[in-house]
Parts: C-alpha cells; structure tokens; sequence
C-alpha cells in the first residue's frame, strides 16, 4: 500500500462488538484472566499495553517500514528511554544545532558518565574524528532544529555501521510522509507524535521504532512497560486519529512554506532565510535525495537582533506566537527566548511553522509584521 492509503487504514479495524468505523476507546486500566491464568486477547494491565496503543504503534511501525514500536508519553520520554539504554562510561555523537530539549536530557545524563560531543553533522570528517572506542550512538536531526541544517543520513549510518555503533533519527519534522530514515541504513527512528503525527495541537505523545530486532530496542520496550511513561488510551486514539489526514496536511504544509521562504528570501529585512527547499541553502542537493518535499518547518534571521526580531514577533496578526509545531494553525517564535541561556540560536532569528491558513495570507501577515 502507498503511504497515504497506510495512514488512514493500518491499525484499524472494524469493531467486532457494534460494527463501528472509529476504533472504540478501551478505558481500562485492567483485563480479566481466564479460569486457567491465561490472557486470551494478550493484555494484562494498561502500563504494559492497550488495544489503543497497539494499534496506533502498528501504524507508526507500517508508515516508517520497521518492524516493531514502543509509544511514550512525550517526545521526550521517548528520547529519553534510548539514552536510558546506555550503560555509565557511555559516549554519544550529536547534532551542535538540535532541539534544546533533547541537548538538555543529554547533559543530565552525564551525572552517570555519559558524555555527548556536539558536532556539525553536516560534516562528515568531524563526526567521524569524534567517535572513540566509548562511541555507543550518533544521533542526527534532519532538517536540525531550529537552523534547518541537512545532514547526508547514508554516509553517517555507513560510518556508524564501520564503527559499531548504533544511530537514531529525530524524524519529527520530515515525518515518514517525506523522509524514511531507514532506507538510509538508520538504526532508530524518533518522534514527538505531539507535533505533525498528532496534528492537532492538542495531545502529547513520542515514539521509538526500529526496523531490526536488536537488544536496545527490547531495553527500550523494557524501559516503557516498566517504568511506565505511557499515554493514555485517549491520547494514542488521538493520535491514531490524527494520522489520517496526516499525508494532506505534511504535504500541504510543505508547500505553503516553500512560498513563504522564497517571499522571505527576497525580502530586504530578512538578513538570512534557513530552508533546504531553497535553491541557495547549503543542504538543497542532498535534501532533495533524502525527502520528498522539504517540510513545513523554516527559520529567518531579521536584520538588527533581538530587538527588531521581537518587534516582527509582535505585530503579526494570523501568526500565534506560541512554541511546539506541526498544528493546523501557523506559529511564530523567537527561539533563543524559548530555549534560555545557555541556547546556541542566534538573537535574531525566528522560527515558524507553517499551519493550515492560506499561504498568502501569511505572506502578508510577515510582510505588515516587517515594516519597521
């Protein structure tokens, strides 16, 4: 099946009991054994699994192409439950421009010795010279958060399968809809449903999956039953519901922020524009190998600084200055404010995501909110 087809059928069924088209939502927290001990429908208890969560991880599992999945509560849970896996002495490879959230889960990790150096991935000789024989895991980003920098996914997995060690994708904002990181020789495939899986702005939720049976991802299937940092039945059916209009939504997005940032890039207070569909952006070829469109995600660097940048933030009217992405309504945020002190984004910069509105709405939207 395409992948359109996938996301409005895999994990579905017709629901035996009433014949209904929407899958029930099983709000149990515990199921009944048989006379014999055994569990017939193969759920016990609602922290080791539900009928909600495993469908919405068998859909998740069919729109990457892996073999198995494991859903958390958050995108951050679900980064977490990999690091998770790493004995003490450990050393991962990351990103130097990546989602402050997950730096920050890797800095409290290094209290049990598990150290990261942060690198320009987009560089193949400097990821390879920071691997040491402690190397367990390098982790990419693709397009990065928030500078939309393209790192080549097979020449990094080819290095990590030389060098014995395992590789993760955050494919959060690609999604499967334009990237499949495991048609590059990536081991682990990341997500924050939260954001463009869900779709909607309104439910949390990460996953994990895999599209090999390895011991980390039976730790990590591990690490969600017993410790428990699971969604709800309502959140995985909210999810599941999401990705059915996940394929128009990824692909009408995409194509609204192509517009935007070629009106951006031509425009006189716009001091640089960070988005791989650009002809000019340093990632555009290798992008174009890697996804099928180029995402609803781009960044742009106002001339002046903080100040001016905060001024255009302020005086949109569609724009919703909010943080998170991937819903139906556009957002606007000044980034370095977001992610704090110790952020490496520059003072100027904003980024957005690009939601459901009419695209020249928003182009007149940054065209009034720049007039300063």
């Amino acid at each position: 099946m395409k992948i359109e087809t996938i996301a409005v059928h895999s994990g579905r069924k017709i629901d035996e009991a009433t014949k209904s088209v929407t899958p029930p939502i099983y709000l149990t927290t515990t199921f009944e054994r048989e006379k014999n001990g055994s569990y017939p429908k193969g759920f016990n208890y609602s922290r080791s699994n539900n009928p909600n969560r495993e469908s919405l991880e068998k859909c998740l599992t069919e729109l990457e192409g892996g073999i198995v999945c494991a859903i958390f509560s958050s995108g951050s849970a679900a980064a977490m439950s990999i690091l998770q896996t790493l004995e003490p002495d450990s050393h991962i490879v990351a990103p130097d421009d990546m989602y402050h959230g997950n730096r920050h889960l890797m800095k409290i990790f290094e209290r049990w010795n598990i150290k990261t150096s942060f690198v320009d991935m987009t560089n193949i000789t400097e990821l390879e010279k920071a691997i040491n024989k402690n190397t367990k895991l390098i982790w990419t980003e693709t397009p990065s958060n928030p500078l939309l920098k393209i790192c080549d996914l097979k020449s990094i997995a080819d290095l990590a399968k030389r060098a014995n060690v395992l590789t993760v994708c955050d494919n959060t904002w690609p999604t499967p809809i334009l990237q499949h990181p495991f048609d590059f020789g990536i081991d682990l495939v990341l997500h924050a449903t939260t954001k463009y899986i869900g779709g909607h702005s309104d439910v949390l939720g990460g996953a994990v999956i895999t599209n090999f049976t390895n011991t980390t991802f039976q730790k990590i299937r591990e690490i969600q039953q017993t410790g428990g940092a699971v969604p709800s039945p309502f959140e995985c059916w909210l999810v599941l519901r999401g990705i059915q209009t996940l394929p128009l939504r990824i692909n009408y997005q995409s194509n609204s922020a192509m517009k935007i940032a070629k009106f951006l890039s031509k425009h006189k207070n716009a001091e640089q524009v960070h988005y791989p569909g650009l002809e000019s952006h340093s990632g555009n070829e290798i992008a174009k190998k890697q996804m099928k469109l180029f995402g609803g995600m781009l960044s742009f660097q106002v001339k002046g600084g903080k100040e001016e940048s905060m001024k255009v933030a302020a005086n949109v009217k569609i724009f919703t200055r909010a943080t998170s992405l991937g819903g139906p309504e556009s957002l606007i945020e000044h980034r370095a404010s977001v992610e704090g002190p110790d952020t490496k984004t520059p003072g100027n910069l904003l980024r957005l995501s690009i939601g459901l509105e009419n695209p020249d709405d928003l182009i007149e939207d940054l065209k009034q909110a720049l007039e300063f």
